[in-house]
């Protein structure tokens, strides 16, 4: 475990539901945080695999609890799903399973969505999934259509609750079909690509912290970066016996992290 942060570690890579609010309420500690790392000279950036919400939704939700940003310190899966889609087809095409916001924001990033002869089948936390969307979906990948996925959360962490997500979605169609999803966001490398790249650093300035083993923290363990677990969303302290995924730090809230500066 590490007792402080080296001071390379220039950006804190920052989970959201479940890490800097929960539901519609932020955590306590959270805007203090954020003030910490601005006077220890270091730069924030949120990334979301939630990709129910566009990013100009994310910026508002932030807006709205007092955490006013900037565009460009906040990313979600659904935007690095997008940048792979955009690189790996001329003009593609998809048959998305996503929100209306999530459908805009592939359609403004000139990707056209349909449910004919499409390069890819994409599924989102799409909290207007309909059996309807599902058979599509089921039927466009038995029939060799490649089935991608923004993110594999299996359970959102809401204020009343976890509920299903983004993989909780894609083990219906994979029960169905037999075939597993090529899945973005966290913990995939293209992820830490996107996030570096964007960023123009390395992956060693980063810290990662997150509520969640398998993303948040997976993330950083698998690609060689740095990570802070809180325990203030779906993982706890018990659930670490159990896991080859291990953090470098564990706290309790978001505001306890600064204490390692």
């Amino acid at each position: 475990m590490i007792k402080k942060l080296e001071p390379d570690k220039n950006y804190f890579i920052l989970d959201m539901d479940g890490t800097f609010y929960l539901g519609n309420r932020l955590l306590e500690g959270s805007l203090e945080f954020l003030e910490k790392v601005k006077a220890a000279g270091k730069e924030i950036l949120f990334f979301t695999n939630n990709s129910s919400k566009s990013r100009q939704v994310y910026l508002g939700k932030l807006a709205d609890m007092n955490c006013p940003i900037e565009e460009k310190q906040l990313l979600t899966s659904g935007m690095v799903t997008i940048h792979h889609i955009r690189n790996t087809w001329h003009n593609p095409k998809v048959y998305l399973l996503g929100t209306p916001a999530l459908e805009e924001d592939f359609e403004n990033n000139g990707i056209v969505l349909t449910d004919n002869h499409p390069d890819a089948v994409v599924v989102g936390f799409d909290t207007t999934l309909t059996y309807e969307k599902l058979e599509k979906a089921c039927t466009l990948i038995r029939n060799q259509v490649p089935f991608l996925a923004t993110h594999p959360d299996y359970n959102c962490p809401t204020e009343y609750g976890p509920v299903p997500d983004c993989g909780s979605i894609c083990a219906f169609i994979t029960r169905s079909t037999g075939i597993l999803p090529k899945y973005f966001g966290k913990p995939q490398k293209e992820t830490m690509d996107y996030i570096t790249d964007y960023l123009d650093c390395t992956k060693e300035e980063l810290v990662f912290v997150g509520d969640r083993l398998y993303t948040d923290i997976a993330i950083g363990a698998k690609h060689g970066a740095v990570t802070a677990l809180v325990l203030t969303g779906e993982t706890k302290m018990e659930d670490l016996a159990h896991s080859d995924v291990q953090p470098d730090i564990i706290v309790e809230r978001l505001i306890d992290l600064a204490a390692y500066f």
